[in-house]
């Protein structure tokens, strides 16, 4: 099958959650025969931080104007078993007109819909989408399932909509030897998001504020001057996709905090809970509906509704954390690989078709 990707960004994971998942999923489509070009438009901000260039198992395309691309993704589209387009593409419009002209087989992916579905809630323009909605797209695909799916057939006139969650890679999401450089008691990954603060607050700094002797660590791109820092918090500006293992392998647990309208709207799994598990490390993680979908909680995964909670994770013996470490990767190895993704994706596009 030949695919093509109008989407954010894969070559840069600064400041954003796409690139990661675009790379376990294209790599996986590639490994399986399926021919994929992604098309990203080069912006400064991304190209300060690229740290991706050159990939083997599918063809990454920069740009830099629509105008000059259009005559190649107009021929690329046309070759094409399907095209598709995602949230925050910087020329979705355009996109969107080009492959529901040309493309077999048209499909909107949107990779943020909890904010999609917030932003039309409160009738403020979302740029990514099309002024005529997603009716016209053969297939919506939802980075986050549940109730969000049946909202984007009643606000946005979706026909056939399907989750397609994230994933981890094994070839990349593997114990590593652990690095001084990460090294923690509890770590968080993310980038700094204001709808995160509370719940990170809660769940991180208070639990190091009350163990002083213990270290924690966060790594993620745009936090404030004004961040509340303690002295035993340490911080990593820019955790790139590569360095992912030693950072989760050189904690002891780690901790995930979804975004509020995310939490809101449930059965949102970040990336981080599949990559974080994949790497062997214990994972703590706010309370949403449908987290059971993916790790069994106190067993595959702990859940934490207060600091409380966390420094009793904290507390708990090498044996313990490793009982449920292991049963985390089993559970990412039978059900979220990048390879069980593509499967699903491919899936979902023939039956589209």
């Amino acid at each position: 099958m030949r695919l093509v990707i109008f989407g954010l960004t894969v070559s840069s994971s600064w400041g954003n959650g796409h690139a990661t998942i675009w790379r376990g999923l294209c790599k996986a489509l590639g490994r399986a025969g399926h021919q994929v070009t992604f098309f990203e438009r080069d912006v400064p901000y991304y190209a300060r931080h690229r740290d991706l260039c050159h990939t083997s198992e599918y063809e990454l395309i920069l740009y830099e104007s629509w105008r000059d691309l259009e005559p190649v993704a107009r021929a690329a589209v046309k070759e094409s078993d399907c095209a598709i387009l995602t949230s925050y593409c910087p020329d979705a419009p355009a996109a969107a007109d080009l492959i529901l002209e040309l493309s077999v087989e048209h499909v909107f992916y949107d990779l943020d819909t909890p904010v999609t579905l917030e932003r039309l809630r409160q009738q403020q323009e979302v740029e990514y989408l099309p002024s005529y909605g997603l009716k016209p797209f053969d297939l919506v695909l939802s980075y986050t399932g549940g109730q969000a799916l049946e909202e984007l057939k009643l606000r946005l006139g979706a026909r056939r909509v399907a989750a397609l969650y994230g994933s981890a890679d094994p070839a990349s999401h593997k114990p590593v030897t652990p690095s001084s450089l990460y090294s923690a008691d509890l770590s968080y990954l993310g980038t700094y998001a204001h709808d995160r603060q509370g719940q990170l607050d809660k769940l991180f700094l208070q639990p190091a504020r009350s163990s002083p002797q213990k270290r924690f660590l966060i790594g993620g791109a745009l936090y404030p001057s004004n961040f509340p820092w303690s002295e035993n918090v340490f911080f990593v500006p820019h955790v790139p996709p590569p360095e992912h293992p030693a950072f989760y392998s050189s904690s002891k647990l780690t901790l995930s905090v979804t975004r509020g309208a995310m939490a809101k709207m449930g059965y949102c799994p970040s990336g981080r809970l599949f990559e974080a598990a994949a790497c062997g490390t214990p994972v703590i993680s706010d309370d949403w509906e449908g987290l059971e979908h993916f790790f069994e909680p106190g067993r595959e995964i702990l859940v934490a509704s207060g600091a409380s909670e966390v420094n009793e994770a904290l507390a708990f013996d090498q044996q313990k954390r490793s009982e449920i470490a292991t049963a985390a990767r089993e559970r990412v190895f039978a059900e979220h690989t990048a390879e069980h993704r593509a499967t699903e994706l491919v899936e979902l596009l023939e039956g589209a078709a």
